[in-house]
């Protein structure tokens, strides 16, 4: 039967109840009841379930999950994160964890997570009995003696049982063996606690019977019922004629709990009028008081004075009733009984308990919360109680340290902290909070209780510049690999996300990547040079910085701006673009009747550099001892200082020295071959100045020419795009890229192969320019004096300049090739003839790679190609893949082209027709 009833009892679990609800709790309180010792694992409830009418309110309620706030490694009840069910964690027995009381439960709290939406849910499970304790003597054997005289009715109290059960499953009723002289009475003590007395209901003869053995039993109304019992082994002895007898047969006293020990409680005070021996009376408790009494309380046996041994608690336990007896000395005394209650006054001597519960396991007075979090997200649950009853135990709670937190009360005495603001742990990253609960006693109580919130990082701040644009300054010609300078973004977030790498952003500086020109170290943003810079190819170089930290998971970035200047150091000596120079050589004509202030003639030069590197200044350093000529510094201009008739000299060389400002100043020499030559009338200055006008004509017409040869040029590569287009569709036609791929395979390939030294420019007269063959022409005859003569000069010249700017590149020149210019020729045809033979495909253009595209170059065909050269690399002759190759930089031979073609039209300042 018992089996049975326990299975029944150990699977009941009662549903749960749910309390109230107000503005100020987050929550609900829930109320559940179960067994004691039910198997472990065993669940009791499913909050998932229990309380969906408040998880239906939330946002994501089903990725809501539970969190028990309990202390304690191994909690009597457990909680599933996920699912929300409560479970028997370890054996749960009503005796040991509440003892006698009549109300035992386990109380803890349950928070939803994550706590942006917090909900509270109080979690009172109380824990029924069983019966599964007998009631229990303390001993086996009751011995008690009794005088042969003692009267009808006369009462000696007996051990009490022991059931630590409580309700109906405790101690019940009393039952005494069956006998004609003894009964029992049950009665109950001021602490609930029920005991027997032994009553005498016959007259006593000691000669009949000196002895009984009665058995006392002790049950419950328990189910299955349970009982104990002892054995009462009463003694007769003879008649003793007078006993002790007490004041009172019974005394109520009021003891506060912090009562010192020795407190004097009572004094007794028991008479026998008896003398001698007979009289004089022992006062000692009975035989069945509780050990507790005998260790809380002490009495004097030969005053009667009950004193306080060991000091009480209220809160442990609030009465105490004491069996006292009195008995003399005499022989067969019977011994008097008193009964002394002690109830127990409750005074304030209990501070109040804060219990504070944090989302930190193991460090119980750190609470974490990551910065940005809203306000009311959950720091800490506190729980103040006080063992004091009435006005002693009501508790004030109160929070200090920051107006950041807030302290909001639940129900009863627990409290939630809640911050009151959104953290900034880069402003703060440490909180130090005090929760002081004070009770309403005299003298008030209170406890102080201290932890700690530390603000965890999140990744909120991108890494910061000081500035937005940082400008730096460096010379050229600087060594690959410098150090250039550093810029620096901080980061005030921790770890991983205040770590910053540095990268430049993709661009272009004339074609190619900025990344090969600088590059950082992604470490510490330190920048580098990757190559030489020129200042005359690139002046300025302008690129963006990002810098992005390591945080999860979003890396934050920030931009800025780096502008590099590269300054000019005086690297580029002058360079002499007119009058036109054979070997740095100008021949310079002056007529005859040419005045004083004549003007000569104007050193045209440029100096790449910039800045006072490119300010020149002009100087005659040798042939004009005599001061025949004066030069202005500034424009270079040459005047003639006396009258040419009155020279006697009809030839000069003049040393002029170009040179700019810079530091250190470079410079270029150049000689004049000054000769006078004769006019059939004499030149005025009112002619003179008309010459100096017509130079001025000469400059647009410069101007015109080469826009038309620009024409010329576009007309030329259209043609040339067409017929490459036509031979595209003919598979038999011919392709640059395929030829110069499958060159060394081909049928026709020439014997040898043409190269640059074998073109050289040659100086003419007569016109002709040999390819193969290095022919000198003859010298011309001297010039005449006449206007048709000075016209044959300039035409000389312009043959001279055309032919010195013939182009020709070809992989397939015939070895007997040559070209023939002459005096009769005119230049227009001369031009034509140079078009003509291009456009009949006689020049094969050359592929040239270069990177990855492909472009067609004709190659002047130069002698001495080192004086035209600006800036050499040192790896020979400059070409087109050579650092100081420069496609957008006028070069010298540019500028004699101009020249050259500008003596083609004619004086009047009209362009011939040019027919191909």
């Amino acid at each position: 039967m018992y089996q049975m009833n326990a299975k029944m009892h150990i699977g009941f679990v009662f549903a749960l109840l749910v309390v109230s609800f107000n503005s100020d709790v987050l929550g609900k309180n829930l109320k559940y009841r179960i067994y004691e010792e039910q198997t472990v694992g065993s669940v009791i409830a499913r909050l998932s379930e229990d309380v969906a009418d408040v998880l239906v309110k939330l946002p994501n309620p089903f990725t809501v999950r539970f969190r028990a706030m309990q202390r304690g490694s191994s909690p009597l009840l457990v909680v599933n994160e996920d699912s929300g069910e409560i479970s028997i964690g370890a054996k749960i027995d009503r005796e040991q964890l509440c003892q006698k009381n009549s109300n035992c439960s386990i109380e803890f709290d349950v928070i939803t997570l994550p706590t942006e939406h917090l909900q509270l849910f109080h979690i009172e499970v109380e824990v029924l009995d069983i019966n599964d304790n007998s009631p229990r003597f303390s001993r086996a054997l009751i011995p008690i003696e009794i005088s042969e005289s003692a009267a009808v009715g006369t009462r000696i109290p007996l051990d009490g049982a022991f059931d630590p059960d409580v309700g109906e499953n405790s101690l019940h009723a009393y039952s005494l063996s069956a006998n004609d002289f003894f009964n029992i009475e049950v009665r109950t003590r001021t602490d609930g606690a029920k005991y027997a007395e032994l009553i005498v209901v016959r007259e006593l003869d000691r000669e009949l019977k000196s002895s009984y053995e009665l058995q006392l039993t002790a049950s419950d109304m328990g189910v299955p019922q349970r009982s104990g019992s002892s054995i009462l082994k009463i003694s007769i002895s003879d008649s003793n004629d007078n006993s002790p007898a007490f004041e009172q047969q019974s005394y109520i006293i009021q003891l506060l709990e912090n009562s010192p020990i020795g407190t004097l409680l009572l004094d007794l005070n028991a008479t026998d009028p008896d003398e001698g021996a007979n009289g004089k009376i022992v006062y000692s408790f009975s035989s069945h008081v509780s050990p507790k009494i005998i260790e809380t309380f002490k009495i004097d046996s030969e005053r009667g004075h009950l004193t306080l041994f060991k000091q009480v608690d209220y809160e442990i336990t609030k009465s105490y009733e004491i069996d006292v007896q009195a008995q003399d000395l005499g022989p067969n005394a019977i011994p008097a009984h008193c009964k002394i209650i002690i109830k127990v006054v409750d005074v304030n001597d209990n501070k109040p308990e804060i219990n504070i519960n944090l989302m930190s396991p193991g460090k119980e007075e750190i609470s974490y919360v990551f910065e940005g979090d809203p306000i009311d997200t959950f720091v800490a649950l506190v729980r103040v109680q006080d063992k004091d009853s009435g006005l002693n135990g009501e508790i004030v709670c109160r929070l200090h340290g920051h107006g950041h937190f807030k302290l909001q009360k639940t129900y009863e005495n627990n409290y939630l902290i809640l911050t009151n603001a959104t953290l900034d742990r880069e402003k703060r990253s440490e909180y130090s909070l005090t929760v002081i609960a004070e009770d309403k006693g005299t003298p008030s109580l209170s406890t102080v209780k201290h932890f700690t919130v530390q603000v965890n990082d999140v990744n909120d701040n991108p890494p910061h510049f000081q500035r937005s644009r940082y400008e730096f300054a460096i010379s050229e010609n600087n060594s690959p690999g410098a150090y250039i300078t550093t810029v620096t973004a901080t980061d005030p977030d921790l770890g991983e996300n205040g770590q910053v790498t540095y990268t430049i952003l993709e661009s272009f500086i004339l074609g190619s990547s900025i990344t090969t020109y600088v590059t950082i170290d992604p470490s510490n943003g330190a920048i580098y040079a990757l190559r030489i810079f020129d200042h005359e190819e690139v002046s300025q170089i302008t690129f963006v910085v990002e810098a992005r930290d390591g945080g999860s998971p979003k890396q934050l970035v920030s931009n800025t701006t780096v502008a590099f200047t590269i300054i000019d150091e005086n690297d580029n000596i002058p360079v002499v673009i007119g009058p036109a120079l054979r070997n740095n050589t100008a021949e310079i004509s002056i007529p005859k009747g040419a005045e004083s202030g004549f003007h000569v003639t104007r050193i045209r030069a440029m100096d790449r550099d910039s800045g006072v590197n490119a300010e020149l200044s002009c100087s005659i350093v040798a042939g004009n001892e005599e001061n025949i000529f004066v030069i202005d510094p500034r424009s270079c201009d040459i005047h003639t200082n006396v009258s040419m008739e009155s020279v006697p000299y009809t030839e000069w060389e003049l040393s002029v020295i170009i040179q700019d400002k810079g530091n250190p100043q470079l410079h270029t020499k150049v000689l004049l071959k000054c000769m006078i030559f004769e006019y059939a009338e004499s030149v005025t200055s009112t002619a003179m100045t008309s010459v100096s006008q017509a130079s001025l004509d000469v400059s647009m017409i410069i101007i015109i020419s080469l826009g038309a040869i620009c024409a010329v040029l576009l007309a030329i590569m259209v043609l040339f795009a067409t017929r490459c287009h036509r031979e595209k569709k003919d598979t038999r036609s011919y392709n640059c890229r395929v030829a110069e791929s499958t060159y060394q395979h081909h049928p026709k390939r020439p014997s040898r192969q043409i190269h640059k030294g074998d073109i050289t420019l040659v100086p003419t007269v007569n016109g002709t320019l040999p390819i193969r063959s290095h022919h000198r022409p003859s010298p011309s005859s001297s010039p005449t004096l006449e206007r048709g003569q000075m016209g044959s000069r300039q035409s000389h010249n312009s043959h001279q300049s055309l032919n010195s700017l013939v182009t020709i590149s070809s992989n397939h020149v015939p070895e007997n090739f040559s070209l023939e210019l002459t005096h009769a020729t005119p230049a227009v045809e001369q031009v034509s003839q140079l078009l003509s033979m291009l456009h009949q495909g006689q020049y094969q253009p050359r592929p040239s790679f270069r990177g990855n595209k492909y472009s067609r170059s004709y190659r002047y065909a130069l002698q001495d190609m080192d004086k035209f050269s600006l800036k050499d690399s040192g790896r020979g002759d400059s070409e087109a893949g050579d650092s100081d190759y420069d496609l957008g930089r006028d070069s010298p031979i540019d500028r004699l082209l101009g020249e050259g073609f500008s003596d083609l039209f004619l004086t009047d300042g009209r362009i011939p027709a040019v027919q191909l």
